[in-house]
């Protein structure tokens, strides 16, 4: 199968990185390339450059072969979370705009054998570069209590405790392999009545597993101080979250890094001399537009922020 994936908010970002033709540009999550090739498009062949990252050896190949004929273009294997090593590597200081698009890829999900669908019956895996710890080894390695944890902290879900204890009884009598077999436990964990609101019930534990196993939320943590850190003055941080712990975190991060004075209101004076690195581009996220949400149903939960860095400091 072929890496498909239907950027979202594809002309809101790319907008929104206001991209110099002679800039230096990073995507983190370069996927099929959707964004990145927007963002090549808009390069000068001899003086532009595009790092397009990606921990999916599948997202690298499919990118490598859509900007293939950009050689402002290079596509790397490698966490977002690793820009700055990334650009160390490459003898590059600073950016002028960095694009995230956080989240499961279409293919990842439309891929049975990627584990990481509650829709078939495929292998327990969630591995989003392919290796290391897998879902299968956190299902059924992971104590009662830390399973119903990561289920509340990372799916927000309020039956937690009941689908991690039934989890840790049925591994007893033979481990939980598949992604079905996840499933029925999972929907079984939960009050019938329950089961018929919001959508399928596996939805917030398998989010919650995916987190987990991948370290979205490490990663991501890491990357709002590393990665703005190495942007030029005036360039542009713009990233697409999809749930509300991501949403959350990047709206707090960024409103860190366009606070200016805290000094008490009553000081007549500023004394902690404390400025604003960065300026919120948009105040409020960027959702999809009616016509994106018809033609992309999976586009429905996605924000999209931006902030503009002011200071090198």
């Amino acid at each position: 199968m072929g890496f498909s994936h239907k950027s979202v908010l594809l002309e809101e970002s790319i907008s929104g990185l206001a991209i110099c033709p002679n800039g230096i540009y990073i995507d983190g999550t370069a996927g099929g390339g959707g964004h990145s090739l927007e963002i090549a498009k808009r390069l000068d062949p001899a003086s532009g450059r595009l790092l397009a990252l990606d921990k999916d050896p599948d997202a690298v190949a499919a990118a490598s072969e859509r900007l293939k004929a950009y050689p402002c273009a290079q596509v790397i294997q490698s966490d977002f979370s690793q820009i700055p090593q990334v650009l160390d590597s490459l003898g590059v200081s600073r950016a002028d705009g960095i694009l995230l698009d956080l989240g499961v890829s279409s293919h990842q999900l439309d891929t049975p054998e990627r584990g990481f669908s509650y829709h078939s019956n495929a292998p327990l895996d969630m591995r989003m570069s392919q290796s290391g710890f897998s879902a299968y080894e956190l299902v059924n390695q992971w104590e009662t209590g830390e399973l119903a944890r990561i289920f509340r902290e990372f799916g927000e879900e309020r039956y937690a405790f009941p689908i991690a204890k039934n989890i840790v009884r049925a591994r007893e009598k033979k481990p939980v392999a598949t992604t079905g077999e996840l499933a029925e436990i999972i929907a079984s964990s939960i009050p019938a009545a329950a089961r018929r609101e919001g959508g399928h019930p596996a939805k917030r534990t398998f989010q919650a597993i995916r987190i987990a196993v991948n370290g979205e939320l490490d990663s991501l943590s890491q990357c709002l101080d590393s990665a703005f850190g190495r942007l030029s003055i005036g360039g542009r941080f713009c990233i697409i979250t999809f749930h509300s712990l991501e949403d959350r975190m990047v709206k707090q991060k960024f409103a860190d890094f366009a606070k200016g004075c805290t000094c008490p209101p009553d000081f007549p004076v500023c004394v902690c001399g404390r400025k604003p690195r960065a300026a919120l581009v948009t105040k409020k996220p960027i959702t999809p537009s009616a016509e994106e949400l018809k033609e992309n149903s999976r586009s429905h939960s996605a924000h999209l922020r931006i902030v503009e860095r002011l200071t090198g400091g």
